[in-house]
């Protein structure tokens, strides 16, 4: 009933651009602060962006900044994640979650960017 589920990923070369998303269904999307998230094999979850629900300030960590964009679409009750100049290090399975009182996680997305 209560679920998030990425879409967006798939196979990209070094400099282009992919625009995730993470689209609710059972709760309202702008009642949470949303977060993005990344996790390459062999290596630590990390956090990426994320949006927050009371005043829509957004956070980049410092290896996507300036590459990637948070947005909302309140209507659609989706978040997106637009990336840009994408590079060999962004590979991962991206994530999203929201959080409130609760927190629910998405499956995840995978994102490969390759020569």
């Amino acid at each position: 009933q209560l679920q998030l589920v990425e879409s967006g990923g798939g196979l990209v070369q070094p400099g282009g651009s992919l625009r995730l998303s993470c689209a609710a269904s059972g709760f309202t999307l702008e009642d949470y602060s949303i977060g993005w998230f990344r996790q390459a094999p062999g290596k630590e979850r990390e956090g990426i962006s994320c949006i927050s629900s009371s005043d829509g300030s957004t956070y980049y960590a410092n290896s996507v900044k300036g590459r990637f964009t948070i947005s909302r679409d309140n209507a659609k009750n989706t978040v997106y994640l637009q990336m840009n100049s994408l590079k060999p290090e962004d590979t991962a399975i991206y994530f999203c979650n929201a959080r409130a009182v609760s927190t629910y996680w998405g499956q995840g997305t995978q994102v490969t960017v390759s020569s």
